[in-house]
């Protein structure tokens, strides 16, 4: 091994660095998540060197907010989920499958930002330039404003952004930058937080908006350190089959808006194109006297979308049933099975029971746990719910249905949409009497729940 380097174990998940191996990490309890990787002392001139310039605090008062308006992006979906614009100075990391859409979705931006007349710098470590056009050419035209490099070099990387001051810089992908100071090959633990800490600072520093994507390992997580996720200002995910034609922009952190907001796009020849109303693109197609077929109220955000849940139930031809879920929690849909046979006396030990949230969606919401037992009840009898009907209530072990958060939001988008009847908690009925022209019916148990079935 060469003088000066020196073999480290760091953490996957969290970043924990240590000299040895372990099993199970000390910092989050992780196990088998430390990797080897070789490493150099910094040297004095390193990109990750302090500034030298003299830094003076500065109390609350005199910081000027005007100069913190937020950029819009004019990509509604997109600018819904970033909290009303992107911040100047921010750090955006955006994760994904592979062909899910995040390269596309960067490059219209920069087409909307540029006609915008805003700098903008696109930076490609996997695409050559001509690739980059052939896939701009079936977006749109786009102007001069828009700059484009191939590098993955990051001290080449500091020193165009440092020179060019552009108003917004988008990285594609931060697992191919390395830091030529850094012995371990691109992607590793330490390259990706050495990269995403010289953009941090250069983002702090110079004011720039920068856009970066990570790529995902199998469980659906940002490749490399979790520490990433820490570091940046707004994490967001795209989610979706990328053989549909829908995707889900989920913003799991913002530092400077709403987490858990979504934003709907649908996959064309042309790109991404924003889906104003999810709750109708999800209703369409649905049966209308089909037994286990039901209408959910879920917010996301501070949206409201309305999704079906589809539930069959079968005698099983074995000795054990089978239960699967697709969107829904496994282990919810065979809590609420149980309360459906402990308080209610339906015998569903001996039934095959499948659950599906159709759509492509997949939810975790307390609220949609009436309509998953509406939905296997309403299979179990082979009786079909009124498909005018929408319902939403969070149910308990005893059986009891109890009250959810932003009811009046979720009557509404009923309302709009067209329903005629709310199943809803009693105690969420109690504050919306007299408010709404549609029918209000409010329960207290799953029993009672029944008697519209």
């Amino acid at each position: 091994m060469a003088k000066g380097k020196k073999i480290v174990f760091y953490c996957q998940n969290c970043g924990y660095e240590s000299s040895k191996w372990m099993g199970q990490c000390p910092g989050c309890r992780e196990w088998n998540s430390f990797v080897e990787e070789t490493v150099s002392p910094q040297k004095s001139g390193s990109l990750y060197a302090s500034r030298k310039e003299k830094q003076t605090p500065v109390s609350l008062s005199g910081i000027d907010m005007d100069k913190e308006e937020r950029m819009l992006t004019h990509i509604g979906e997109l600018d819904r989920v970033l909290g009303g614009g992107i911040v100047p100075g921010s750090l955006v990391l955006v994760g994904g499958d592979p062909g899910i859409g995040k390269s596309t979705l960067l490059l219209q931006v920069c087409r909307k930002l540029s006609k915008d007349q805003r700098s903008v710098l696109y930076i490609s470590g996997e695409e050559s330039l001509r690739q980059i056009k052939m896939r701009a050419k079936r977006i749109g035209e786009f102007n001069e404003n828009l700059k484009l490099l191939c590098e993955t070099n990051l001290g080449t990387i500091k020193a165009v952004i440092e020179e060019m001051r552009p108003d917004v810089v988008m990285i594609d992908s931060i697992q191919t930058m390395y830091d030529e100071e850094i012995s371990s090959a691109p992607g590793s633990v330490s390259q990706v937080r050495e990269s995403t800490n010289v953009l941090m600072q250069l983002a702090k520093g110079l004011g720039v908006m920068i856009f970066i994507v990570g790529h995902v390992t199998k469980d659906g997580n940002v490749a490399g350190p979790r520490v990433l996720e820490h570091m940046v200002d707004t994490v967001l995910y795209f989610e979706g089959d990328r053989h549909a034609s829908y995707r889900l922009l989920r913003g799991v952190k913002n530092r400077f808006g709403s987490t858990n907001e979504i934003g709907v796009f649908e996959m064309q020849d042309k790109g991404l194109e924003e889906v104003k109303n999810p709750s109708q693109v999800m209703l369409s197609g649905r049966p209308l006297d089909a037994s286990g077929s039901v209408v959910v109220c879920s917010v996301e955000g501070t949206r409201p979308i309305l999704i079906e849940i589809q539930a069959l139930v079968t005698q099983t031809n074995f000795g054990l049933p089978r239960r699967t879920s697709v969107g829904i929690d496994y282990n919810r849909v065979n809590l609420l099975m149980a309360v459906l046979e402990k308080r209610a006396g339906l015998q569903l030990g001996n039934c095959d029971a499948y659950v599906n949230l159709a759509g492509g969606m997949k939810l975790g919401e307390p609220a949609i746990d009436l309509g998953i037992v509406l939905s296997i009840v309403s299979s179990y009898k082979n009786r079909a719910v009124d498909p005018n009907t929408l319902i939403f209530g969070e149910v308990g072990l005893s059986g009891e249905v109890r009250g959810v958060s932003m009811a009046e939001q979720r009557v509404k988008e009923a309302e709009k949409m067209g329903f005629t009847t709310c199943i809803l908690p009693q105690t969420n009925l109690e504050a919306l009497k007299g408010k709404f022209k549609i029918h209000l019916a409010g329960v207290s148990n799953i029993r009672e729940s029944m008697n519209y079935v």
